[in-house]
């Protein structure tokens, strides 16, 4: 047992030497300024969700990889293991964050066109039906959390799924994201306290229905 870690220890520490050093993630900038989704959302809390929460994954997110480029270095499996969490938590959120970003538009609103409005009503009957089951399982979501709009690549179906803390929805369960909601009180608290139904209602009036077309046309070619 010894003389098999040892020999998985090394090859880690290969595959980590082979491999070139990541580079940084950054934070991206708004598609728009941060009062453009006024009166849904307030400048402030864009600004501080934008500036201090996504940065905070985005600073995490770098620290665990470089940790985990060094653990694989030293073949350390222990560490390795270790500092999956941290990856997960911090790399979720930067991916989740990055979505909600584009998915919201100071010209959005209204109903999606096209191929996507067609699958929408074949999956769920009709636009205001979606509406009200993806409003529902979003506002559902015990604690902090994500409410998700999906592409299962399977059967090329759409699914309304919600995630945990900031698990990311493809790594989580293989659907490719195409609408995500925050629900994350620093999301919506200092606008709308703890009434969660209005922040979600209030949303989809900014819902950046062409970023969500190319998503889903995207994910239908993959």
């Amino acid at each position: 047992m010894f003389r098999l870690a040892t020999r998985f220890s090394a090859a880690l520490a290969r595959a980590a030497q082979a491999q070139p050093a990541c580079s940084k993630h950054t934070l991206p900038d708004l598609p728009y300024d941060y009062g453009a989704l006024m009166p849904y959302v307030s400048p402030e809390i864009m600004q501080l969700h934008h500036q201090k929460h996504h940065q905070t994954y985005v600073n995490n997110l770098n620290v665990a990889e470089e940790q985990l480029q060094e653990a694989l270095q030293k073949g350390n499996v222990t560490k390795v293991v270790t500092l999956q969490q941290a990856i997960r938590f911090n790399g979720g959120g930067h991916i989740n964050h990055s979505i909600f970003w584009n998915n919201l538009s100071p010209s959005g609103g209204g109903e999606p066109e096209g191929d996507l409005a067609e699958h929408i009503t074949q999956d769920f009957g009709s636009f205001d039906n979606f509406k009200k089951q993806m409003t529902a399982a979003t506002v559902a979501v015990q604690g902090s959390g994500w409410g998700w709009l999906g592409f299962n690549k399977q059967n090329g179906g759409l699914r309304i799924v919600s995630c945990a803390n900031q698990d990311p929805l493809e790594g989580t369960t293989g659907f490719i994201p195409l609408l995500g909601i925050d629900v994350w009180e620093h999301a919506y608290y200092l606008q709308y306290k703890n009434v969660r139904p209005d922040y979600v209602n209030a949303l989809w009036n900014i819902i950046n229905w062409k970023d969500v077309q190319e998503r889903f046309a995207v994910a239908c070619r993959q």
